[in-house]
This record gives C-alpha cells, sequence and structure tokens, in this order.
C-alpha cells in the first residue's frame, strides 16, 4: 500500500501532527509544496481553520490532485476555536472526483496562548494511533 503525508500549517501545530502521522506509516511528512507524483492509495492531509475557512493554498492543492494518482485522502488537523475542517476538504475533494475517508483526526491547537502546548504528546500519540489505524483497516 501506497500511502503519502502532506500538511500546511502557519503555526507549526499541523506540522507536528504530520510529523506523528508520518512515522506511524513509515512515510515522510511533506509540504503542500511537494505534489504527489507517484500513485498513491491513501492521501493523509494536514489543515487547519484560518478565518474561518481552510487555506487558500489547500484548495489549490486538493484542485491540483490528479485523481487517477490518489485513492482516498484521510483528513487530520488541529485548531483553537474551530472543529473539523472534514466538511471544507471533502467539499474541494469531490470537486476533482477523489473519496474522502469518513474518519479523521482531529485536536486542539495552541494559537497566541489559547490551549497552550497543544498538540501535546498525548495528542501526538492519539494521531499516530489513528493513522495506524487506518491502514489496519485496509
Amino acid at each position: 500500500m501506497n500511502v503519502a503525508v502532506r500538511y500546511y500549517t502557519k503555526t507549526g501545530n499541523t506540522k507536528r501532527l504530520a510529523e506523528s502521522v508520518a512515522k506511524a506509516v513509515g512515510t515522510e511528512a511533506l509540504p503542500l509544496s511537494s505534489p504527489i507524483e507517484e500513485p498513491v492509495d491513501i492521501l493523509f492531509l494536514g489543515n487547519s481553520y484560518y478565518a474561518f475557512s481552510i487555506d487558500p493554498e489547500v484548495r489549490e492543492f486538493i484542485r491540483k490532485l490528479d485523481k487517477n494518482k490518489v485513492g482516498r485522502i484521510v483528513n487530520f488537523g488541529s485548531a483553537a476555536m474551530l472543529n473539523s475542517t472534514y466538511k471544507k476538504v471533502k467539499a474541494e475533494a469531490d470537486k476533482v472526483g477523489i473519496a474522502m475517508d469518513k474518519r479523521e483526526f482531529h485536536c486542539r491547537g495552541e494559537f497566541k496562548g489559547i490551549h497552550k502546548g497543544r498538540p501535546n504528546e498525548i495528542d501526538l500519540a492519539d494521531a499516530a494511533a489513528f493513522a495506524k489505524s487506518i491502514l489496519k483497516d485496509q
């Protein structure tokens, strides 16, 4: 099974989660500036809310994905105030014909002192366990 991990972060929180996910599934966490060049069965996509939506870079990354190279997207991320970005990411994935796994990982992220220290070691371990569970179910 081929797996990739891509992420977008402004604060570093999602990068930390991406690194835990990648380590758990035996690959490297790369920023969105690294395109998906080889076919992957699962793309773990890390992102967060910025100004009440996903960042335009996340939208653009998804729009450029080749539906013949990506089996499905698994969403993960963190946010200080809002919860899941799942619906926003799924809306973009639907536009290009890529399936979204119904499962996702989300935790609190520190922003301007809110949720200080998050994601913490427990969050990182939970993200890794989540990623392993996705692969185990294949």
